[in-house]
């Protein structure tokens, strides 16, 4: 069976050529994508470990200034 007389073999072959072109640009998006992705998630983990870790130095400090704030006014209802 032959193509119709409008669609030429090398009509065919050129547009199988700029799918393939497309799929490949395709391709190499969905890699990039996965990988910035991937990048993107490892650096959320990253920031929520280093915020949790700050939360809890902040929370320090905050127990610490209220024990010396206590401190001070025992010694001010002493003195």
């Amino acid at each position: 069976m032959s193509p119709p007389d409008h669609i030429q073999p090398d009509t065919v072959h050129q547009e199988l050529a700029t799918l393939g072109q497309q799929l490949d640009r395709l391709l190499d998006t969905v890699r990039r994508l996965t990988e910035e992705n991937r990048s993107l998630r490892q650096s959320q983990e990253q920031l929520s470990g280093e915020r949790a870790g700050l939360l809890a130095r902040n929370e320090q400090a905050r127990s610490r200034v209220e024990a010396m704030i206590q401190r001070l006014k025992s010694l001010e209802s002493n003195g």
